[in-house]
């Protein structure tokens, strides 16, 4: 989904783009990693690839770690050794949730799943191979092409579906179009650290996300059910709060990224 939505973006952009999947490269693989990487001789990577279903991966750990954790120190090598700008995208689930508010970059990581744990590892793991590395953790992300809740709630309302949403689960929606914007901006700047992307406003559960996907469908009539996250029984533990506010962008001069209401309006438009 974010991939997608960057190659669109940094095309139109002007950029030559050249765009990896899954088969056609599998980062945990430091040797295909470097090939590639050596063959394109690109002026930046930026690592979209990651294993984010955090059920499987708290049931596999192994291919959690080789995916999200040596997939970016393998990439971030392999560009340092080119000389190229590195940016990897990690994740809210870096903390735990139990801080009350935002979560700034200057908050310390404590993950509660195996996920998290790979992607912070991921995180360390690309600094020490390639300390200009960029980082960026976002959450909530919704798009055109997305598998998630977020990303199908919309269809799913249109289609007379019956849905549950969480009530007690929290992040900041993110849309992967301004995600695609933000990363490359990044990697023009090539200003090494850790950065919060994620939209504006206050955040919201996957409930409130879901009614304001009805309003903004004029479907507020359809029947949403609301449930708790224990009610699920998930295998992976999951922050209650995971929302994340940035305090560096703006140090570079890089605007707020949209209100996220507005960028469900847009999204919504484009379902």
């Amino acid at each position: 989904m974010v991939g997608r939505a960057l190659c669109e973006f940094c095309e139109a952009s002007g950029d030559t783009v050249f765009a990896y999947d899954r088969a056609a490269l599998d980062i945990s693989d430091s040797d295909a990693v470097r090939e590639a990487v050596r063959l394109d001789k690109p002026d930046a990577v930026i690592n979209c690839a990651a294993w984010t279903d955090v059920d499987g991966c708290e049931l596999d750990v192994e291919h959690a770690f080789a995916v999200n954790a040596r997939g970016p120190e393998n990439l971030a090598l392999a560009s340092r050794e080119v000389n190229a700008a590195f940016v990897t995208i990690s994740t809210d689930y870096v903390f735990d949730g139990t801080k009350k508010g935002f979560y700034t970059e200057e908050d310390q990581p404590h993950p509660i799943s195996v996920y998290g744990r790979a992607k912070l590892e991921g995180e360390q793991r690309a600094k020490e191979a390639n300390p200009p590395s960029i980082i960026v953790r976002s959450g909530f992300i919704f798009g055109r092409g997305g598998k998630n809740f977020l990303s199908r709630v919309i269809e799913w309302i249109r289609s007379d579906r019956e849905i549950k949403a969480i009530t007690d689960a929290y992040g900041t929606p993110t849309h992967a179009r301004d995600l695609a914007r933000r990363l490359r901006e990044l990697a023009q700047l090539n200003h090494p650290g850790i950065f919060h992307v994620v939209n504006s406003g206050e955040g919201a559960s996957y409930a409130e996300f879901a009614r304001e996907a009805l309003r903004i469908a004029n479907l507020e009539e359809r029947h949403v059910e609301e449930v708790l996250s224990e009610s699920l029984k998930r295998p992976a533990p999951r922050p209650q709060n995971s929302r994340l506010r940035g305090l560096f962008s703006e140090k570079l001069g890089l605007s707020p990224l949209p209100d996220w209401r507005d960028a469900l309006r847009k999204f919504a438009g484009e379902t």
